[in-house]
């Protein structure tokens, strides 16, 4: 065995080599070994003996890195003799859960620490159920992001709601970030550690206790230095380019987001001040933390208000909201403010806002000192009243040349393959923000790799985001292949999924040839809708049924080939 300090070395040389030294290094060493007259013992490798297990992996995911862990651990089981089967939580039937004896569930966190929108059912019938889970013996693996407040809520309450039920932990909850792949290494390896040592009984294991180090992200300041809107003025929709310089150098690399927590508006929290008859400079201490009344509602989330909030302010003013979503301002206008209830109290049962994430548009390559994002001003209409998304807002509304605080939120499952690997790229609207920085990132390096990228919005005259910059990369030869569907600029509307059928030959040859796949944008329905279509063509490209051409693309995803970027 090496000391620490000499496989530190090693391991630092074998991460900077290149293919061709470790292999002269593998050559010499052989070679020295053979001049000393050192006899390298073969070990006896006996086949892996199966092991006595039925294991179940739940998951639940809402961009499908739940999904992605579940696979991966399912081919490492399978691969130690492990019986077992992984199946998404929404097509399990909590009938059966009594049944089984070993349970494992990967289990996302979205939002305000809510369950994935495909798990809430499950979740909320396993709170209220009588079922007896004494007999399952079970390990929750969370998933989430540490710049929001709940960090992996979801995986602490599913694990509570199962030590309520009876059941028995293996392990303690892990509680993953968003570079969560050594995470999965290790839980696997205690998994498996456990299963090969006690097969008899997993009633009785011994938990370990194991504390998750979260890393803080680094916070950047930098200033909007530029800022325009990409649409022609009669166009639908208000997207805009925006570019921050920062004096520190800003470290990312294409398929990264830009992280940022916007604050409320000096509107809205003057119409709650005066609600409650509060003064705006008036301290409050909550958690032992003092900050004036204003401060307060600048950094507490007041928009799209979670049921768990709408409920903890109904208790409050003692009685009952039937909206499901809403404003804090929506519920004050509705309701008189009872005398008991003061400021103080509200602000405690509301959440600090939780950051906003926008797809990287720029390369650092290409873009020297420069962060670019494309940000499309969400508006939409409650009760004949047009309202806009709280961040997109905020940005649309940052003045230039002013302080702006940031952090960049590392994507590790939407990277660019290697330089030779040709790509497929869907983006319409502003999911074209990545490939824009995939392109420019392409274009500086030299990658020699072919690339093809799929554009859609609603208007070709209005709407075509990076029209130019797209032009000269066709005509430099950077880009491929452009398909682009403007849905309005005829009778029949013709999305991004259509043009995939157009080039149905061209986009399964693409496909078959080794190319990466990859889709940013709106998960519903746009996402849903072009993952069909591209079904649709394995199967009739490669004369397959709808299923067999389901687990070709299920296939390209765990080989990290098909990924996806989706909101």
């Amino acid at each position: 065995m090496l000391s620490e300090t000499k496989l530190s070395l090693l391991q630092q040389l074998v991460q900077s080599a290149t293919t061709e030294e470790i292999i002269w290094t593998k050559g010499y060493l052989a070679g020295y070994l053979d001049k000393n007259g050192v006899d390298v013992p073969i070990p006896n490798i006996s086949e892996t003996p199966t092991i006595a297990v039925k294991l179940l992996i739940i998951y639940g995911t809402e961009t499908g890195n739940s999904k992605k862990i579940a696979s991966q651990l399912l081919a490492s089981f399978k691969k130690n003799k492990i019986q077992a089967k992984a199946v998404d939580v929404f097509q399990y039937d909590l009938a059966k859960l009594e049944k089984e004896s070993l349970v494992l569930f990967v289990m996302s966190t979205q939002g305000e620490g809510e369950f994935p929108q495909n798990a809430v059912a499950f979740y909320e019938k396993l709170k209220a159920s009588e079922v007896d889970l004494s007999k399952i013996s079970f390990a929750v693996f969370g998933l989430g992001d540490s710049s929001y407040p709940l960090f992996c809520n979801a995986g602490v309450l599913l694990d509570e709601v199962l030590l309520e039920k009876g059941a028995k932990p293996l392990l303690s909850l892990v509680k993953a970030d968003v570079d969560f792949a050594k995470n999965v290494i290790d839980w696997e390896k205690n998994l498996l550690n456990i299963f090969h040592n006690n097969t008899s009984n997993y009633t009785n294991v011994s938990i370990e206790k194991k504390i998750e180090k979260v890393l803080n992200k680094r916070n950047y300041i930098g200033i909007i230095s530029h800022k325009v809107i990409l649409n022609d003025r009669e166009s639908n929709k208000e997207t805009y380019h925006i570019e921050i310089t920062s004096d520190d150098a800003v470290a990312y690399e294409p398929g990264d987001a830009l992280g940022l927590i916007p604050k409320n508006t000096k509107e809205a929290i003057d119409f709650i001040l005066i609600y409650f008859n509060a003064n705006a400079k008036q301290e409050i201490t909550i958690k032992d933390k003092k900050k004036t009344a204003e401060k307060w509602l600048e950094e507490r989330n007041i928009k799209g208000l979670s049921k768990r909030s709408l409920d903890q302010i109904a208790t409050l003013f003692e009685t009952t909201i039937y909206l499901e979503k809403a404003d804090l301002i929506d519920v004050l206008k509705h309701f008189p403010k009872p005398k008991s209830v003061n400021i103080d109290a509200l602000i405690e049962i509301l959440l600090p806002i939780a950051p906003r994430l926008y797809s990287i548009s720029s390369s650092a390559e290409a873009h020297d000192g420069q962060v670019h994002l494309t940000v499309n001003l969400n508006k939409f209409i409650v009760e004949d009243e047009v309202k806009t998304g709280l961040a997109s807002q905020f940005l649309a509304d940052y003045p230039i040349d002013t302080d702006l605080e940031f952090y960049i939120h590392k994507n590790q499952n939407f990277r660019l393959p290697t330089d030779d690997t040709d790509v497929i790229m869907i983006g319409p609207g502003t999911g074209i923000a990545p490939f824009r920085s995939f392109l420019a990132h392409r274009d500086a390096t030299g990658a020699e790799g072919k690339n093809w990228l799929f554009f859609g919005e609603q208007h070709f005259v209005l709407d075509f985001y990076y029209q130019t910059e797209i032009q000269e990369w066709i005509s430099t030869s950077v880009l491929s292949k452009l398909s682009t569907a403007f849905s309005r600029d005829q009778e029949q509307k013709i999305y991004v999924q259509d043009r995939i059928r157009e080039n149905s030959k061209d986009f399964n040859q693409w496909l078959e040839s080794g190319a990466s796949l990859y889709i940013c944008g709106q998960k519903n329905p746009m996402s849903q809708d072009v993952e069909q279509a591209i079904v649709a063509v394995i199967a009739q490209e490669r004369k397959i049924s709808l299923e067999g051409a389901k687990q070709v693309l299920e296939e390209l995803e765990n080989q990290g080939k098909y990924l996806k970027d989706v909101y």
